[in-house]
């Protein structure tokens, strides 16, 4: 009996394996077509978030002052008043003398050139740089027609240069243009470094005075005539004047005389300042103002000495570059003055260069209105780097 029970024990225990051994075998082979299934991706660990800094501010470049400002600061409340200084004579001596003084520039009349070669032109020129402590801005009136101070000598041009009007009239503006051309390199070649030209005024009639120097009696046409010309000029590297602001139109000349006009102000806005405007754009150098009485701007004082009339100029106008008056020596500012020296007024008006004959007893007047505080050493000093620049920019040397 207990034989059977351990026969019945075997038996079931060949079935349990047999059974397993059925079930292991149900399971399915893996093949190519089913490739073996993966395991779950690991996460990967991520850094903790960093602090996002703040760039700092980028800081605004250092502006080194320009040569202008270097010289300026060397320069001694005198040696300002000598700068703004242009004499107006062909006296040799006087002439000299503003040189070697420090003069911010000349103005040559036509005995300067009398008589003289181009070569001996050249060397006078040369020498009066050579003079100067600070390269001069070396000028003329060669506005061509009635006023010619270098081309009436035949030794330095066969003949004079013509009026601007008779030009058009022969050859419109190629021959407007290149006579300005010819005019600015012969000036450049005998050593001119400014040409007191072109003439912005507009006349109303033929019977003015000023009519003969101008280009036309109407505004946009001198306009264009005068933007023409000071893009020229720019070109050739020579300074360029405009003159003579707020605009002559009919009045009588100030060189013998003083001369009011009582037009209304849009005569001006609508008319003459039309070709100022023009140059300016252009990118003339400096505006010369006139000594007429202009009622509607300041019924009271010639335009040289009005700070209305050079106010209207800087902002409504917009000029930047420099303000030189008309020469303090003509008879409508003596008659003005009653002959006392108008250095000082001229300053305070707003001129940055003053045309005269007197340069010693201008420069004294000035310094002792800087030191007293009468004028103000920043106008001054404004003042004197226009003047400075402008020398940059015609390629004069002023470092010391």
């Amino acid at each position: 009996m207990k034989q059977a029970i351990q026969l019945l024990l075997l038996a079931l225990c060949l079935f349990a394996l047999a059974s397993c051994g059925a079930q292991k075998s149900a399971e399915p082979e893996p093949t190519e077509e089913s490739p073996p299934p993966t395991a779950a991706p690991t996460a990967i660990p991520t850094a903790a978030p960093q602090p996002v800094r703040t760039p700092e501010p980028t800081p605004e470049p250092l502006l080194l002052p320009d040569e202008a400002e270097r010289r300026l600061a060397l320069m001694s409340p005198e040696e300002k008043a000598w700068q703004m200084m242009m004499l107006c004579s062909s006296e040799p001596g006087e002439v000299e003398q503003a040189a070697k003084s420090g003069a911010g520039g000349i103005c040559l009349y036509a005995p300067s050139f009398a008589m003289k070669s181009k070569e001996e032109v050249a060397a006078m020129t040369e020498a009066l740089q050579n003079a100067a402590p600070i390269p001069l801005l070396l000028a003329v009136d060669e506005e061509g027609g009635t006023v010619v101070r270098v081309s009436i000598n035949p030794q330095l041009k066969q003949s004079p240069f013509a009026a601007p009007r008779y030009l058009y009239e022969r050859g419109g503006w190629p021959l407007i243009e290149s006579d300005a051309a010819v005019k600015s390199e012969l000036l450049l070649s005998l050593g001119l470094n400014v040409n007191l030209a072109p003439v912005a005024d507009t006349p109303l009639s033929w019977t003015n005075y000023i009519y003969p120097r101008c280009f036309s009696t109407d505004a946009e046409e001198t306009a264009d005539y005068v933007a023409r010309v000071v893009r020229v000029m720019k070109a050739a590297g020579i300074g360029c004047t405009l003159k003579h602001f707020p605009g002559y139109g009919g009045s009588a000349d100030t060189h013998t005389g003083q001369a009011y006009d009582d037009r209304p102000i849009e005569a001006f806005t609508e008319g003459d300042f039309l070709p100022f405007l023009a140059g300016i754009e252009a990118g003339a150098d400096s505006v010369l103002v006139s000594h007429n009485i202009v009622a509607c701007m300041d019924g009271e004082r010639p335009a040289s000495l009005s700070p209305e009339v050079h106010r209207i100029l800087r902002e409504d106008l917009g000029f930047e570059g420099v303000i030189l008056c008309d020469d303090l020596e003509m008879d409508a500012i003596g008659m003005f003055t009653g002959g006392e020296n108008a250095a000082v007024a001229a300053a305070l008006s707003g001129n940055d260069l003053i045309c005269c004959r007197d340069l010693e007893g201008s420069v004294r007047a000035l310094t002792e209105a800087m030191e007293s505080g009468l004028l103000p050493m920043e106008q001054v000093d404004a003042s004197v780097l226009r003047i400075l620049r402008w020398k940059v920019s015609l390629g004069l040397d002023i470092d010391p």
